[in-house]
């Protein structure tokens, strides 16, 4: 039978197979078949993921995917008396050197140096995704030859024998990056060598800031509003007092604004001048402030951003039920998202809310013990249209919740009901036969019998149990 197939056929076949962290596992099989198989099945790969460490022969292993498009790579730092601090550099060097249809590459654990970025910017001309680390002192003039580069994440943790701040103004470069998403992690207040970056990303619509001190040195500050023409997305993640100093360049600069995230950072103050002032138009807000957020911010955004499409709120412990209900009746009624994470779900809000956002296709209301059948089976009746049903640590929740889902939202397709005790392993039959639509479900291992998994086998379920 193996004969019969050629080369050319094998390979289209093996093309078709589903791909995807759900199927990994039985795909794999076929590469031990025979030689010809596992040759031809690595031929095709264009995605792989590696846990390397630094005896592995990396250059010789990559060789085996003359297709490969994008690289996930992680570094084994299980052995304490093995030195890995240039074991980046030997990756990196290999990527270039055996993977030049590269798209996508991904080398976050442990800092590179600029020779071996060099050599990767030159030899993989498609590039049009990059993570990696880098250390102190900071340039970013290798940047000019991505000509295909869009999305740029970089992390700065600081490691032992970091070099102390110099100034790399002459380094500086002069060129329009195509960059449209950038991630920054680790930004020190007075870093220099970021006023060449932020004057060159004019086509950015995507910014991720994380564990940011600050945005560079003095001249940095003041070239960071030359990036704000066109941006689309923002996300601030534990980024402190910086917060309200890019809010207030956000209300001063930037129209576009659509996608807010503030997790932890910034103040009161600074956060009601931003929702009262801003003259862009939000769509979607992702808020985690614990301390920060009061009901007089949520009836701000109502009155304010009146085409929302999705609110996140995340263990916003100041925010009332009464803010939030008094927040719903004064918005439209063209929410999608909804995510109350950690909240103050008082009796009768949730009914409240259902009753308001019929349109909602996402719900995320985990983390909530006070979240009770009756209500949430009362909410479900209004919002039928779901798609994507979080869960997740409700307490309170029975089997009569789950009977509900399949029997009031036809076109669920993603459910996480991990680490409900009040749902047993009979309710996971019934919703598995009966919730026609679901694609992937969270469920806890103990709750996945026989029954179930048969079931999401013959329906293409993918049951995520932990």
């Amino acid at each position: 039978m193996d004969g019969i197939l050629c080369d050319e056929l094998l390979e289209e076949v093996l093309c078709r197979l589903p791909q995807g962290p759900f199927f990994a596992p039985s795909i794999a099989v076929v590469s031990l078949v025979s030689k010809r198989w596992l040759r031809l099945y690595r031929s095709t790969k264009s995605h792989l993921f590696l846990r390397l460490s630094p005896d592995n022969g990396i250059s010789s292993f990559l060789s085996h995917f003359p297709h490969l498009s994008f690289l996930h790579t992680v570094i084994d730092r299980g052995h304490d008396n093995v030195n890995v601090s240039n074991f980046p550099d030997q990756i990196l060097l290999s990527v270039a050197s055996s993977c030049p249809k590269l798209k996508g590459f991904h080398l976050l654990h442990g800092p590179v140096s600029l020779f071996p970025l060099l050599s990767l910017s030159t030899s993989c001309p498609l590039l049009t995704s990059l993570s990696i680390s880098l250390s102190r002192p900071i340039s970013f003039h290798w940047l000019v030859f991505l000509h295909s580069l869009k999305k740029l994440t970089v992390d700065f943790s600081p490691v032992p024998g970091e070099f102390e701040q110099v100034d790399t103004s002459k380094r500086n470069f002069d060129a329009e990056l195509k960059l449209e998403t950038l991630v920054l992690d680790g930004i020190r207040r007075g870093d220099y060598g970021f006023d060449s970056l932020w004057k060159s990303c004019k086509n950015l619509k995507r910014l991720e800031l994380c564990h940011c001190e600050g945005i560079g040195d003095d001249s940095s500050v003041s070239s960071f509003v030359n990036c704000f023409n066109g941006l689309q997305e923002v996300e601030l993640r534990w980024c402190g007092s910086i917060v309200n100093d890019i809010l207030m360049r956000l209300v001063e600069n930037c129209t576009s604004l659509n996608s807010l995230l503030i997790h932890d950072g910034g103040s009161r103050e600074g956060l009601f001048h931003f929702i009262t002032q801003s003259r862009c138009k939000l769509q979607k807000l992702d808020l985690c402030l614990p301390l920060d957020l009061e009901d007089n911010h949520l009836l701000a955004v109502a009155e304010k951003f009146r085409g929302l499409s999705s609110l996140r709120l995340s263990s916003c412990f100041r925010v009332t039920a009464e803010g939030l209900r008094t927040m719903a009746l004064a918005m439209s009624n063209e929410l999608e998202e909804l995510a109350l994470v950690n909240c103050n779900l008082e009796p009768g809000l949730l009914t409240t809310l259902g009753q308001k956002f019929r349109n909602l296709r996402k719900l995320d209301l985990s983390y909530n013990e006070m979240v009770v059948d009756e209500e949430f089976i009362s909410m479900l009746a209004s919002c039928n249209c779901l798609r994507d049903l979080k869960v997740r640590v409700c307490e309170g929740l029975t089997d009569a919740s789950l009977v509900s889902m399949f029997n009031s939202c036809k076109q669920l397709k993603y459910v996480d009901i991990m680490n409900c005790p009040g749902i047993g392993a009979e309710a996971v039959e019934l919703f598995v036969l009966n919730c026609l639509q679901l694609g992937i479900l969270y469920v806890e291992e103990s709750k996945v019998s026989d029954v179930s998994r048969s079931w999401a086998s013959k329906k293409f379920i993918a049951v995520v149990a932990v």
